[in-house]
């Protein structure tokens, strides 16, 4: 049985649809602090089964035993952690606690109840900023570390310790997923972004201020040296995003693992900047979203995609689905739901 910590969330709720229809068995553990109930219920109707669901903080060891215990738990997909640049930079000893704590009390876990496979949710800002003039796609071996903010660092810093716990213990068996910029929603409309407050990621900005929830969307910075002077990211649909969970689950369980072969990158390869994105989201949706230029945010670069070359080869995963689709799932998920889970 799979544990999926932070199951409830954006990225979480939609692998689980995609581990249900690989047949995994799993149990969600969360402690709802960004991220709804709701979500598990509308999974259960997609998947058509009721989704096993443990109330419960990563960094309480005590709980955490207790679901160690009432379960076999085989493996773990890890998700639980806080995700937003900005308020990083604000709380950075929030973010330490929350994220890399809180891994570190549930590999301890894992260690005593000898669970040893793990799938960890890393991240793009993992990598040191490259020159944009003579940009090339992010690879798996380009140096990390010299991070831009305290989210950044607290990836970085998880993998480290996976990096060691895997030296100091050969059958302890890690896959780091390097996430770009997941957007779009499940296809049903039922699932996707909901974020609380102000949102952190592009997309359901762009929603939020297309049905009128918000006056204007803010673009921070078009001085980037990019073609538009707007920041260039790699978008990547949610479901493709979850699917390469399930290959790495698969990845773990088989002969074929080799550690040396470990880091993926997880996104599509093609770069789009905030102007482009917009405009294809006017385009899906038929809506103007106006917006205004705001300075840059602290921790933000410039241009960031991927090389996933490495996925495709090992693990067997590649993206599939289109900007549009990511736009056309957006607009349904926010047409259908606009005030996300809340009016569930």
């Amino acid at each position: 049985m799979i544990l999926v910590t932070g199951g409830a969330g954006y990225i979480g709720s939609h692998t689980l649809i995609e581990l249900s229809k690989s047949n995994y068995e799993f149990i969600v553990y969360d402690n709802l602090c960004n991220s709804s109930s709701e979500s598990l219920k509308r999974v259960s109707n997609i998947i058509n089964k009721n989704v096993i669901f443990e109330k419960g903080d990563i960094r309480d060891k005590k709980r955490l035993q207790k679901v160690f215990e009432k379960y076999d738990i085989n493996s773990v997909i890890h998700f639980a952690g806080l995700k937003a640049v900005g308020e990083s930079v604000e709380q950075p000893l929030k973010y330490y606690d929350n994220n890399v704590n809180g891994t570190l009390v549930l590999l301890e876990i894992m260690k005593k109840y000898k669970c040893k496979k793990i799938v960890f949710s890393s991240s793009a800002t993992v990598y040191n900023e490259k020159d944009t003039k003579n940009y090339t796609p992010l690879k798996e071996s380009d140096p990390t570390g010299n991070t831009t903010n305290p989210y950044g660092t607290s990836k970085y810093m998880i993998e480290r310790i996976l990096n060691d716990l895997c030296v100091s213990d050969d059958e302890f068996k890690v896959v780091i997923l390097r996430y770009f910029n997941p957007v779009g929603a499940h296809e049903s409309g039922t699932i996707g972004e909901d974020p609380s407050g102000i949102p952190n990621n592009l997309m359901p900005f762009i929603a939020q201020t297309a049905v009128g929830k918000r006056e204007f969307l803010s673009v921070f910075g078009d001085d980037y040296d990019t073609e538009d002077g707007t920041g260039v990211r790699d978008y990547i649909h949610v479901a493709d995003l979850a699917n390469a969970h399930v290959k790495a689950i698969e990845y773990i369980n088989s002969d074929q693992f080799n550690i040396k072969h470990s880091k993926f990158n997880i996104g599509t390869g093609t770069g789009y900047s905030v102007l482009e994105m917009l405009k294809a989201y006017e385009k899906v949706s038929n809506q103007k979203v106006p917006y205004k230029i705001a300075p840059r945010r602290a921790g933000d670069i410039a241009v960031c995609y991927a090389d996933s070359s490495l996925a495709k080869e090992v693990l067997g995963w590649s993206a599939t689905k289109t900007l549009e689709q990511m736009c056309q799932d957006s607009v349904r998920w926010q047409s259908n739901n606009p005030d996300g889970y809340s009016n569930g």
